[in-house]
C-alpha cells in the first residue's frame, strides 16, 4: 500500500507505508534510529537506555523511527552501547 505525505519540506505521494510509519513518532514504532553527526555511524537507542530522551531524530537527515531492533539492525543500525 502506498499514501501520500506532506511535511515541511517533503512532499512525497510514492513512499511504502512501512516507511512512512518508521518517520511518524508515536506510530508505535519507539525505537529511535539516529545517525551521529561526529562520525555519520548509524546507531539505535531503545526507551530505557539512559540516551533514549535526548536523542531527537530528523527525518530530513536520514534518521528515523523502528518498531523492532531487529528491523533497526537489517537497515544497517547498531545497537547504542549506553
Amino acid at each position: 500500500m502506498l499514501v501520500g505525505a506532506v511535511g515541511a519540506g517533503y512532499v512525497s505521494d510514492r513512499l511504502p507505508l512501512g516507511q512512512m510509519m518508521a518517520m511518524v513518532p508515536g506510530s508505535g514504532c519507539n525505537i529511535k534510529g539516529g545517525i551521529s553527526q561526529d562520525t555519520g555511524e548509524r546507531v539505535y537507542h531503545v526507551p530505557g537506555q539512559s540516551d533514549y530522551n535526548d536523542t531527537a531524530i530528523s527525518v530530513t537527515k536520514g534518521e528515523r523511527w523502528f518498531c523492532s531492533e531487529a528491523q533497526a539492525r537489517r537497515s544497517g543500525w547498531r545497537k547504542a552501547q549506553i
